[in-house]
């Protein structure tokens, strides 16, 4: 059980629907793995979620909202402007 101090960070990932149970764990495992290294934590600490969306969703639910509105806060922002 992770101590209080230790309970981050949670990343949530949000993809175009269609991806496998398997490829949504591989891609959680490497984002634990990933985010242990970069911020010093514990494999207990890490949570990742990951959200389908429907491609005919993403610039409503996502890019809009997740992306757009807070565009100033990204640190990776994406190649495209709107879908």
């Amino acid at each position: 059980m992770p101590r209080e101090g230790d309970k981050m960070p949670h990343v949530i990932v949000k993809l175009y629907a269609g991806r496998s149970d398997r490829e949504k764990a591989k891609l959680a495992e490497e984002i634990t793995r990933v985010v242990m290294t970069s911020v010093n934590c514990a494999e207990d600490s890490v949570s990742v979620g990951v959200e389908d969306v429907r491609p005919d969703d993403w610039t409503e639910k996502v890019f809009k909202p997740d992306i757009l509105a807070n565009w100033d806060s990204l640190y990776k922002k994406p190649g495209y402007s709107s879908v």
